[in-house]
């Protein structure tokens, strides 16, 4: 059995469109961390193909329906280095053949999945960079469910990207019993210079949890650009860490001690009057 968590990181990448490449990137980071103690590690959105045509994802998802070989390099990765994997989100065929899911895996440092999320909110917008619109629920299924899951005693809930901008999702994994939330994106330049520090803060301080937030940075193999500054911060909304540009790999330490005592100064989950139901006034 893995022992407890005591680190968590975040690894921001720059993907392609080459599978082994991104690997590679990935190996790469992962090879600079000290094995002193468990460490969970989050990945970009889109970790091992981006900067593409978006039916190209749908493409890989085809070619990997029988032989979940994305999800087995990943589940190698965690094994190899022997880290709690969240691997950001790889395209996965849904149901309907011309349709994916946006996915995320969480595995252990056996290799074992351990839980996984379907990306619900799909980012269909106009936004003044060089892609001009992004509409991807053109191949993309939105997922129905959210997913907090036990690793190594505890509670990580899931969320990708666009999911910031919703704090009823991030309320809910905190009700499940989320104490960490990981954020892997690949932001887009204009909307992460403008929103993206304040939404994560905003998350971890009302939530009252560490945030994670891995993001894709710079300028891709489609001329797409992506934010960066992934950072990690604490259920007092502080930034830990960060990384503004570049590859690289940020980590800090998870002290389950200062985020139980966030909470019992500001017990604002149990203040909380619309948990269970609307209130209405009169």
């Amino acid at each position: 059995m893995a022992d407890k968590i005591k680190q968590i990181c975040a690894i921001q990448m720059t993907s392609g469109t080459n599978v082994d490449d991104n690997i590679s990137d990935i190996e790469q980071q992962l090879l600079t961390l000290e094995q002193t103690q468990q460490q969970l590690v989050l990945l970009p959105e889109c970790c091992l193909f981006f900067g593409g045509k978006d039916q190209e994802q749908l493409t890989l998802a085809k070619a990997n329906k029988d032989s979940h070989g994305l999800k087995a390099k990943l589940a190698a990765l965690a094994k190899k280095y022997n880290v709690f994997l969240v691997a950001g989100s790889i395209p996965v065929l849904s149901k309907f053949p011309d349709k994916f899911t946006n996915s995320c895996f969480v595995f252990s440092p056996d290799g074992e999945t351990l839980g996984d999320y379907d990306k619900i909110h799909l980012f269909d917008v106009a936004v003044e960079d060089n892609e001009k619109n992004y509409f991807e629920s053109r191949y993309a299924k939105a997922g129905e469910h959210i997913s907090v899951v036990d690793v190594a005693g505890i509670n990580v809930g899931l969320s990708i990207c666009y999911d910031l901008r919703f704090p009823e999702l991030f309320r809910q994994l905190c009700q499940q019993g989320a104490k960490i939330i990981t954020v892997p994106s690949a932001f887009t330049r204009v909307t992460g210079a403008a929103h993206w520090q304040t939404l994560l803060q905003a998350r971890a301080i009302e939530n009252q949890v560490y945030i994670i937030a891995a993001d894709q940075e710079g300028v891709h193999s489609n001329g797409r650009e992506t934010w960066g500054h992934s950072m990690i911060i604490s259920p007092w909304g502080e930034i830990l860490t960060q990384l503004d540009t570049g590859k690289g790999i940020i980590c800090a330490e998870y002290q389950e001690e200062e985020l139980n005592k966030v909470r019992k100064a500001m017990p604002v989950n149990t203040h909380n009057r619309f948990k269970n139901k609307l209130m209405s006034y009169e």
